[in-house]
């Protein structure tokens, strides 16, 4: 018996050594191989086998944030990937917690990513994914908390394991086509729910009435009392299609009357004109919208790794060209630094607290791409003496002289506040025009807030927001009062333009730019120019920048994206009605992000007070909407 037992170990250890081998392969290998299954994936260029995704210094792969050397987040927004994505390798990243792919042309059913038990978000949201995903999908994804699926073509009923995610806070699944009743979401931590345009059916449960009657719309079979959706007695009723309606201009009428039929011909004749301009337009001003993700870093989705050649290199083709968005190639007349400044072919320095440093410095730097805003691209580089810069160019200021540009960019290089950003240097050619600033390695208020960087949400704690917020007024204050002549003192305040230094210092970037810009279209490209005032009457003023600083908190204390960023306003919360409709109605307490929302009650009351001053800073009405300094005093006095 003993003998048979050893004889049995032995092929038991002989079989396992001839068993093929189960390793697991390095994050790199890990990463090429989910890149493998991607199409059109010339956006991650930058992933090669012989470089670290996370390497201990310079700079990461193109779309991920690493913590302790693994990749911790992977960020492909808006890189107009395509493909049946391959999941499985993820499996070896043990750090991935977030995942963002919206905006893209993925398409079939929904990838494996139940795969990755420990994810905390994936968004998938725009893209072409379609059918059924299975009940028990998310049954072993109990550390989920964002599942953002909205914008693709999914049909069947909402998984029911959904219900099983103990620390759901947002589920966004507008716009597919979901059919069926909403299954029991009682999870306590469920903040943000939007279920709108699709086909469901039934009474939405009394636990989801906290949600506004928005999360629910263009569901027709849908229906509640209390949020104003009136049930019938028997079965739901029947779905109209958009040229069945009553409403709608192409209302089918009898067939005898062929003057109506003639008359509907017209109407879609006319629709499909007013689509066809509406893309035109939508092309022609692409290129100048800013790009966000609902947890994206500003516009970091479109990074590729690119080298500025150095006075001695020509770039040797037209996709290296392409890179940088045209040709790299300054001029080759770049001696020492200019920083008394003649206006030429080097950097003129106007601001030296960073040092000395001219065009041949910037031209040797390895750079790569932060993305396009509104007003031109911006580019990260690390110069030879350890600094690290954002340059930006600047293609909408063609018409303006040298000396009208130095005159005003001396005066912004001036300037000396704790929460402003000061350029340190530019560059001026005819065609275009360079800045330089110092990077801020902590990153944008947008990513830290809707991101995630490995920062602790601790960190980001109620006394933590209300010092940005205080922050940034008094950097508002500090602008308007250096450019008080000026129209638009700051014009651009956004989340993606207020950077956090060391212990969350807010420091204002991108200011001053209104007298600078080229034109009255390329000005729009600013956020004041989302204000109601300028969307309305094509004007613009103090109070302009008094309705961005009102949207950044409410911002900051919802915790919400707003659509006001975006420039068809698809996605994201409306802030400005959300906050408005739920003060009016008394529910303050649902607006309040839920990080904060544990805090003690005479800080929640200070966060009331606060969201009061959000929404009387983002009032239409300009004659009712409070000035910059009655803001910042107000905001002054709330406490921590």
């Amino acid at each position: 018996m003993v003998v048979v037992r050893s004889n049995f170990l032995c092929l038991f250890l002989i079989f396992l050594s001839l068993a093929p081998s189960s390793h697991s392969i390095s994050e790199a290998e890990a990463l090429l191989q989910f890149k493998a299954s991607i199409t059109n994936a010339r956006a991650l260029d930058s992933w090669t086998p012989d470089t670290l995704p996370c390497p201990p210094q310079g700079n990461a792969w193109v779309g991920l944030n690493c913590a302790n050397g693994q990749v911790r987040t992977i960020t492909l927004f808006n890189m107009g990937l395509a493909g049946k994505i391959d999941i499985v390798p993820l499996e070896q990243l043990s750090g991935l917690k977030f995942i963002i792919m919206a905006n893209n042309s993925f398409e079939g059913e929904i990838p494996a990513f139940n795969r990755l038990a420990d994810l905390k978000a994936f968004y998938i949201s725009s893209n072409k994914f379609s059918g059924e995903i299975p009940s028990d999908y998310f049954a072993n994804m109990k550390a989920l908390k964002k599942l953002w699926l909205d914008n693709n073509n999914f049909s069947g009923k909402i998984p029911e394991s959904i219900t099983q995610l103990p620390i759901l806070r947002e589920l966004r699944i507008e716009n597919n086509q979901f059919s069926g009743p909403i299954p029991p979401l009682k999870q306590d931590s469920l903040a943000d729910l939007d279920v709108s345009n699709n086909k469901l059916e039934g009474e939405i449960p009394e636990y989801l009435v906290k949600f506004n009657a928005t999360a629910f719309k263009n569901n027709p079979g849908l229906c509640n009392e209390k949020l104003g959706m009136k049930c019938t007695n028997g079965a739901p009723p029947p779905e109209i299609d958009a040229v069945d309606a009553p409403d709608s201009p192409f209302s089918r009428s009898p067939p005898q009357l062929d003057t109506n039929k003639s008359l509907r011909v017209t109407w879609v004749v006319l629709a499909i004109v007013i689509i066809l301009l509406a893309l035109t337009i939508f092309f022609k001003t692409d290129k100048k919208e800013d790009s966000f993700a609902p947890l994206g870093k500003e516009n970091l989705d479109e990074t590729v790794q690119v080298h500025i050649p150095s006075p001695k290199r020509t770039l040797s083709s037209s996709s290296s060209k392409n890179r940088m968005g045209g040709s790299a190639n300054y001029s080759r007349k770049s001696g020492a630094s200019n920083a008394g400044g003649k206006l030429g072919s080097d950097l003129v320095v106007i601001n030296d607290e960073k040092g000395v440093f001219g065009m041949s410095d910037l031209m040797k730097a390895a750079a790569e791409v932060l993305g396009n805003g509104g007003l031109g691209s911006a580019y990260k580089a690390m110069m030879s003496n350890g600094v690290s810069v954002v340059v930006k160019r600047m293609r909408e200021m063609n018409a303006m002289t040298k000396e009208t540009f130095d005159t005003e960019m001396r005066r912004i290089g001036s300037l000396k506040h704790n929460n402003i950003l000061t350029p340190l240097a530019y560059h001026y050619r005819k065609d275009e025009k360079l800045m330089v600033s110092e990077f801020v390695p902590k990153g944008s208020l947008l990513y830290i807030l809707h991101g995630d960087r490995g920062v602790s949400h601790s960190e980001l704690n109620w006394a933590t927001r209300l010092k940005i917020i205080q922050g940034i007024a008094r950097g508002m204050g500090y602008l308007h009062s250096e450019f008080s002549s000026y129209e638009l003192p700051h014009g651009n305040l956004k989340s993606s333009n207020v950077l956090l230094g060391s212990n969350y210092k807010p420091l204002l970037s991108d200011y001053a730019m209104y007298p600078l810009v080229n034109n009255t279209q390329s000005a729009q490209a600013m956020f004041a120019f989302k204000s109601p005032e300028a969307v309305l009457y094509q004007q613009v003023s103090h109070k302009s920048d008094v309705y961005c600083l009102g949207i950044l908190i409410l911002e900051i204390l919802t915790g919400k994206f707003p659509s006001q960023y975006l420039n068809n306003q698809k996605g994201g919360t409306d802030v400005v009605q959300w906050v408005r409709t739920s003060l009016s109605e008394k529910r303050e307490s649902e607006l309040i992000d839920p990080e904060i929302a544990g805090a003690s009650a005479a800080s929640l009351d200070q966060m009331v007070k606060l969201l009061h001053i959000g929404a009387a800073c983002t009032e239409n009405d300009q004659d009712r909407r409070l000035d910059m300094k009655e803001a910042i005093r107000r905001i002054e006095e709330i406490q921590a």
